[in-house]
């Protein structure tokens, strides 16, 4: 199930001056059957006793002791897709790093502007990156390559990286993206290359599935705190004051809930995994109407996917990377919120949307640690052979997966989990509206 694909034997002795013994305080190379339980229940763990099966493992991610590629001849190169969000900066910079002082690899390029750079009708110049040019990026947000949506001739991609005699692709994106590096990567099979590609999730909205975490989302909610905190100054200076605050969250509610857990002013969580009707006793206008008469203020968090069920929608329509536009559900509410109150209370409502704030912030101090781990885990799998695979976090763990396995859904939060029914609690929301 997460068997990683090599290009093949792993030949040449790495530069890196690890050990291979336990206990000399020097960190050890770790081998391709050093592998990690991924369901770690006591569930899966009788029944794989009782069964005399196996449990599915992940393979660890780390430096090996043998490498596929020579560093003197390689030529590895760095693309970024999709939205901003924060952390890219870092990421390029780890990736950089690790591959100039780490390994020794002196041509690296950067691709601008996402899969568009490999397509040579845009005339995108591809630019070399060295560590001079990278040292102080991790300082800003945004990505210094430059991003776009949307997808590329397979065969034209393939042909940029061959005439290039790149080696290595480092693709950082979100689910599009790594759905085009695995069909790059099966190109590259097809036609028999010596090119890995190597994905490094990036979402803001944390829904790349089996991972722990991608890399920007805890500065995403750390940057939404302080609003949050603002917003309910705004609903508590005024008698029957309404603040609505819309954060990102096409598929997935992480940040609007995680948000409202960190900064405990918020009296409603609206995500996409939660229907709610707007109406009727239980509904979400009668529960805001309940809290107003009783506190006299409210602040509700809503993720831009919340409440699509709520619009009538006549065809469904799609951005460049196959993401369905959804319809503005923060000022559907606020037009709602007025409408419903115009005869029963007087109310005053303020609407923030610090959505594109948010995901063009660099990354806090969390982010920015981990974010230079995920670079460097990258670069070992890359260097030794490995291809069609992303690096992540797994039961707080660095694996290597393939990307496959992470691309099959979309990673939702668990309406039964205790982290939603922290939400709950701290909100005071009804379970259901």
């Amino acid at each position: 199930m997460f068997q990683i694909e090599n290009l093949g034997e792993a030949a040449i002795e790495s530069p890196l001056q690890l050990s291979t013994v336990r206990g000399d305080n020097i960190f050890n190379y770790v081998d391709d059957n050093d592998r990690l339980v991924y369901d770690l229940s006591m569930e899966t763990y009788n029944s794989c006793l009782a069964n005399g099966e196996e449990p599915n493992c992940l393979e660890k991610a780390g430096p090996r002791q043998n490498i596929y590629f020579d560093p003197k001849k390689t030529t590895a190169a760095i693309v970024t897709c999709g939205g901003l969000c924060p952390g890219i900066n870092n990421v390029i910079r780890g990736v950089v790093m690790a591959l100039h002082y780490f390994y020794g690899v002196k041509r690296i390029l950067g691709i601008p502007y996402g899969y568009e750079g490999l397509n040579p009708k845009m005339k995108h110049n591809l630019e070399e990156l060295t560590p001079d040019k990278v040292k102080d990026i991790h300082q800003f947000g945004g990505t210094i390559l430059g991003s776009s949506r949307g997808a590329q001739d397979l065969g034209v991609m393939v042909d940029t990286l061959v005439q290039n005699n790149i080696n290595i692709l480092f693709t950082i994106g979100g689910d599009g993206t790594l759905k085009g590096s695995d069909a790059i990567g099966e190109e590259i099979k097809r036609r028999g290359l010596d090119i890995a590609v190597v994905g490094i999730p990036k979402t803001i909205d944390n829904d790349i599935d089996i991972i722990d975490k991608s890399f920007g989302f805890e500065t995403s909610f750390d940057i939404a705190s302080p609003i949050l905190r603002d917003a309910h100054n705004e609903a508590k200076g005024a008698y029957n004051g309404v603040s609505i605050v819309k954060l990102m969250g096409r598929d997935s509610g992480f940040i609007a809930a995680s948000a409202a857990l960190a900064q405990p002013v918020v009296n409603f969580v609206l995500i996409p995994e939660s229907e709610f009707n707007l109406y009727g006793e239980n509904g979400f206008l009668e529960s805001l109407k309940r809290r107003l008469e009783s506190k006299h203020h409210a602040v509700i968090v809503v993720a831009e996917g919340a409440g699509q069920h709520l619009f009538a929608k006549e065809d469904v329509k799609k951005d460049a990377s196959g993401n369905v536009k959804h319809d503005d559900i923060g000022v559907f509410l606020k037009d709602k919120i007025i409408e419903y109150f115009k005869e029963i209370l007087p109310i005053t409502v303020k609407y923030i949307d610090p959505s594109y704030i948010v995901r063009s912030a660099a990354a806090n101090s969390g982010d920015s640690v981990f974010c230079s781990g995920l670079a460097y885990m990258a670069v070992h799998g890359a260097m030794a052979g490995k291809t069609k695979f992303v690096v992540g976090r797994v039961n707080n763990n660095s694996v290597y997966l393939p990307i496959s396995a992470v691309t099959k859904k979309r990673k939702k939060i668990d309406l039964e989990s205790d982290f939603w029914f922290a939400v709950l609690q701290s909100t005071g929301q009804p379970f259901v509206m």
